[in-house]
């Protein structure tokens, strides 16, 4: 309980994304989703949220999960070869202004890292969730948030947490830009969203501290 207590420190990071992707998603652009098994299951989760709903209603969002057309995927994975299964549906779809989102529990698939390199050469931004730092995939993001766990199921465990705080942190941030152009009242007053997510966490048994990473300096 103590380690999940120590994800606080992602909060701001997570915070500061939620709002970018609403301010973006909301002008049009869109998120991009990858990762490769378990993680893929999450990307597709977060997609499947921001498509939909997390909680309460609102408009949807351009959200895709790159590995779930499968027919697609397989055939780029035949005629090109798995290291192009991202990279190529990042160049199909992504436009300058979206944004692409990797998960990956190693921080070194190499699908993942040919889509990240792919999406800065289309004026995209980068966003990597995964395990220890320092990771080939952290230094290709424009930003990246690791989990300083050995376990790759830990590692996933709150890569998951972690989807949740953005879904909860872009529905707040729709909600601010809604009740400002209305004229309403931009502060809720609510208790931030890694304070009332840690605390609806407080029967989860184990889990281990994610460590926020600053801003790439320069070229992976």
């Amino acid at each position: 309980m103590r380690a999940l207590e120590t994800f606080r420190d992602c909060g701001p990071l997570i915070e500061r994304w939620g709002a970018e992707l609403a301010r973006r998603l909301g002008g049009g652009s869109r998120l991009l989703v990858a990762g490769n098994g378990g993680s893929a299951a999450q990307a597709q989760h977060l997609t499947a949220e921001l498509v939909g709903r997390y909680q309460d209603d609102r408009p949807p969002f351009s959200a895709v999960a790159l590995h779930a057309d499968t027919s697609t995927t397989t055939a780029i994975a035949n005629d090109y070869g798995v290291q192009e299964v991202f990279a190529r549906q990042t160049a199909a779809h992504g436009r300058p202004g979206d944004i692409l989102m990797l998960l990956s529990t190693s921080g070194a698939s190499a699908n993942l890292l040919s889509a990240a390199e792919r999406a800065h050469g289309l004026g995209m931004t980068v966003w990597g969730l995964t395990g220890r730092a320092p990771n080939p995939l952290q230094l290709g993001s424009d930003e990246a948030l690791c989990v300083d766990a050995r376990v790759s199921a830990t590692v996933q465990e709150l890569h998951l947490v972690a989807v949740h705080m953005l879904c909860e942190a872009f529905d707040r941030a729709v909600e601010q830009g809604e009740a400002e152009r209305s004229g309403g009242a931009g502060a809720d007053g609510r208790p931030s969203v890694v304070g009332r997510l840690v605390g609806r966490a407080r029967t989860v048994g184990r889990a281990t501290p994610g460590t926020p990473v600053a801003p790439r300096k320069g070229p992976a």
